[in-house]
C-alpha cells in the first residue's frame, strides 16, 4: 500500500513540477495561473471532503474540514477577482496536471482505511502543499501581470504555509501513534 501510495504522490508531485516547469518555460498569463489556482485549491477542496466523511480521528476530521473551508474561501476570492477582472481561467497543462493529479490521489485514498487513511491523506497534504507553494513562489507570483492577481496570491501565501506546518504536525503525531 505505502509503495502505491509514494507512486501516486510521486506522479502528482511530478506533474505539478513539469506543468509548472512547462509554464515557466512559456510564462502562463493571467488566465493559466488563474486556472491553476482554481484547480489546486478544488483538488485539496475535493481531498478534504473525502477525508472529512472518512476519517474517524478527529485531528484528521477538523484539519479536512479546515482545508475545504479554506480552499473554498481563496477560490470565492479568484472567482469574485476573475469576475472583476473580466478574466476567464484558461485550462494549461499545469492546470490539468493538478486535476490529474488529484483524481488518481482520490481513487487511491478510496481504496484505504483507518490508520492507513489517514497516514495518506496527510502524507499527500504535506508533499501537495510544499509543491504548491514551491509552484507559488517560483512561477505563480513572478508571472502574474495583474496586480490585483499578484496581490491575490501573495495574501493567500501565509494559509498555504499555514496548511503545510498543521500537516506536518499530524503527520508527526500519526507517525507516533502508528509506532
Amino acid at each position: 500500500m505505502r509503495t502505491v501510495f509514494h507512486c501516486i504522490a510521486a506522479a502528482v508531485l511530478t506533474a505539478l513540477s513539469v506543468g509548472v516547469h512547462a509554464q515557466q518555460q512559456a510564462t502562463p498569463n493571467d488566465a493559466q495561473i488563474a486556472a491553476i489556482v482554481v484547480t489546486a485549491n478544488q483538488v485539496d477542496i475535493d481531498a478534504g471532503k473525502l477525508a472529512a466523511g472518512r476519517t474517524h480521528t478527529n485531528d484528521v476530521k477538523q484539519f479536512a474540514k479546515l482545508m475545504v473551508q479554506d480552499h473554498s474561501s481563496v477560490n470565492r476570492a479568484a472567482a469574485a477577482l476573475a469576475h472583476k477582472l473580466d478574466l476567464t481561467p484558461e485550462q494549461n497543462d499545469t492546470s490539468r496536471a493538478l486535476q490529474q493529479g488529484g483524481d488518481e490521489n482520490l481513487a487511491h485514498l478510496k481504496t484505504l482505511t483507518g490508520a492507513q487513511f489517514d497516514k495518506a491523506y496527510v502524507d499527500h497534504e504535506v508533499a501537495y502543499h510544499e509543491a504548491v507553494l514551491d509552484a507559488i513562489d517560483k512561477t505563480l507570483i513572478p508571472s502574474a501581470q495583474n496586480p490585483d492577481l499578484k496581490a491575490l496570491l501573495v495574501k493567500a501565501r501565509p494559509t498555504f504555509v499555514a496548511h503545510l506546518e498543521h500537516a506536518r504536525h499530524l503527520q508527526s503525531e500519526l507517525s507516533h501513534h502508528g509506532s
